[in-house]
């Protein structure tokens, strides 16, 4: 097996479980076409996210990490009429091609975007008292995992769903020895997770067009 044969059942499970969406199609071609990295997550694990947030019942998401707003509409395409994500984003380009991405796809009343260092924005919910959120997304800068998920307990509560992203790393989670920050990062997501006995969690390994990655879940308690 090797990535073209996980591409091709990328694309067999798109075809066999999803509906054509011109619109998801308009929203990566426009990624592709203002310059922004291909590291927005695949369809299928789009779809995964968006089933997690209708499973959970959530009504208040939390976005870390937007890029250009692929996988902040599949979220918010599964949210109630009175739902809300918010979503944080560092660079103003990025930021600029996702709002044009949440008009295009019609979920711009149900998307705040904050722009600026995520960890600023993280700071300002927590002393805005924000309320907190149902389901977490965590897809941002990979060596600040265990900050990252520090206020996601904060902006959490019994029940609300976390997953964050990118934590095999092609199977290099498995260096202890290794000097890579976005696998150190990864790590330090295991690490949390497995030490904050008010979390249950896992991870899921996944193939497929982003290659060899996974994601991590867990549920505070």
């Amino acid at each position: 097996m090797n990535k073209t044969t996980w591409a091709a059942v990328d694309d067999y499970i798109v075809d066999a479980l999803f509906d054509a969406d011109p619109v998801l199609e308009a929203v990566m071609a426009a990624n592709h076409d203002q310059g922004l990295p291909a590291i927005d997550v695949s369809p299928a694990q789009g779809k995964l996210l968006s089933l997690l947030v209708r499973i959970r019942g959530a009504k208040r998401v939390l976005e870390v990490g937007t890029l250009g707003g692929y996988s902040t509409i599949w979220m918010a395409r599964a949210l109630p009429a009175d739902g809300k994500i918010v979503t944080l984003e560092l660079d103003p380009h990025h930021a600029s091609v996702a709002r044009s991405n949440f008009e295009r796809s019609g979920v711009s009343e149900r998307v705040e975007l904050r722009v600026g260092p995520a960890l600023q924005s993280l700071s300002a919910l927590g002393a805005e008292n924000a309320a907190p959120f149902d389901l977490i997304f965590i897809d941002a800068d990979k060596p600040n995992n265990p900050n990252y998920l520090a206020w996601a307990m904060r902006l959490s509560r019994p029940g609300t769903v976390i997953v964050c992203d990118n934590v095999i790393r092609e199977g290099a989670v498995l260096d202890e020895d290794g000097h890579d920050a976005n696998v150190e990062g990864a790590r330090a997501a295991f690490s949390f997770i497995g030490g904050d006995k008010r979390l249950d969690g896992t991870a899921i390994q996944m193939v497929g067009a982003k290659g060899y990655d996974g994601f991590a879940i867990a549920i505070v308690e």
